[in-house]
């Protein structure tokens, strides 16, 4: 052990065996305090108890002394505030060796500030530290969850992909409510498709009954989350469940421009979809895919930019191409681009809002 760490040791053990004085030691006290000297012997007859346990008590506690010039065996009472200082003195050498203990150690540390604040100013100079991309989906969802936690002002949310996962929806639902009933302000945008959701439209019905607002949009959503115009969260192409956490001022400025822009053109999600709003949508969405074919993005790029499945994109895409009299997918990527706004065919009407879109 080190000296200084013995010496420690032997401080704290010297202070430790001064403790609460038992009666027969008080009684002895009182009894030394009246003489100039006695041995035990003398004690034990005049207290009517055995003297040498409470003779080595007050010892121990500073309070007896052999008594100077009177042999061995002779005891004399030492003043309160002198064993006081005695039985203190261990403990103010510990203080001090502390006191110099700390002294070293923060010099050591502050000798390292110099290369501390250089190393994090050009970490924020190069941007490192404010971009996190997480790849573990647990990880994701937990981290989702404490920002949801610490969110204070606003939540804004951008969900593509049409309906959502029932088990994503059951996830989101308890901590949303408990978001809203905070008083936080929750803003989503889905895709058209996802009115045709029943569980999403379920989910949209109970928390826009505690103040929540969703829209929905036909194309351009990223997935993204944006905490207090703070943290913002966003996927990461081909790679699912992975996200990347942005803390960089501008670029999550960017994020809730891009929101506020498409939630201008986005429509107020209506959990009963009537006839003519069906049929409004359905035509947005196609012309929607009128534009993505001109470009010539394949079907499953199509389906999956629309949140619909690739099967009721295809039957969209074979009806559009009927009307613009196209014999191949390649003549009407051609016929379209060549027509900026080729009629495109409506669905009769119906009495009930039928889901025109299969499942998405």
């Amino acid at each position: 052990m080190p000296a200084e760490e013995t010496g420690a040791a032997g401080a704290a053990g010297a202070a430790g065996s001064v403790g609460e004085l038992t009666p027969a030691a008080r009684r002895l006290y009182a009894y030394a305090v009246e003489r100039h000297a006695f041995d035990a012997a003398e004690a034990t007859e005049a207290l009517g108890v055995r003297a040498a346990a409470a003779i080595t008590e007050l010892a121990a506690a500073h309070l007896l002394q052999r008594a100077p010039g009177t042999g061995q065996d002779r005891w004399s009472a030492v003043a309160p505030r002198a064993a006081a200082a005695r039985a203190l003195a261990p403990l103010a050498l510990l203080v001090r060796e502390t006191h110099d203990e700390m002294d070293r150690l923060r010099g050591r540390l502050e000798a390292l500030v110099p290369a501390y604040e250089a190393g994090t100013a050009h970490r924020d100079l190069s941007g490192s530290g404010r971009l996190e991309l997480v790849t573990d989906l647990g990880a994701v969802r937990g981290l989702i969850g404490e920002l949801v936690a610490a969110c204070e002002r606003e939540l804004l949310t951008s969900q593509p992909g049409g309906g959502r996962p029932l088990e994503a929806l059951e996830e989101s639902i308890g901590r949303d409510e408990s978001l809203l009933t905070r008083g936080v302000r929750m803003r989503t945008i889905y895709q058209h498709t996802a009115r045709y959701s029943r569980p999403t439209a379920a989910y949209v019905e109970r928390v826009t009954a505690l103040g929540a607002q969703v829209r929905t949009l036909g194309d351009g959503l990223m997935r993204m989350l944006i905490f207090d115009e703070h943290t913002g969260l966003m996927a990461v192409p081909d790679r699912s469940g992975a996200a990347l956490v942005v803390r960089e001022p501008s670029v999550v400025h960017f994020m809730t421009s891009a929101f506020e822009r498409s939630w201008l053109g986005a429509e107020p999600f209506s959990t009963t979809v009537s006839p003519d709003a069906a049929r409004s949508i359905s035509d947005e969405l196609r012309q929607t895919i009128v534009r993505l074919l001109s470009e010539g993005l394949e079907d499953k790029v199509i389906a999956r930019r629309l949140g619909m499945s690739e099967r009721t994109c295809q039957r969209h895409i074979a009806e559009i191409m009927r009307a613009v009299g196209a014999k191949s997918r390649f003549q009407a990527g051609y016929l379209l681009s060549a027509a900026p706004a080729p009629a495109t065919p409506s669905p009769a009407p119906s009495p009930a809002p039928a889901d025109p879109h299969g499942p998405a």
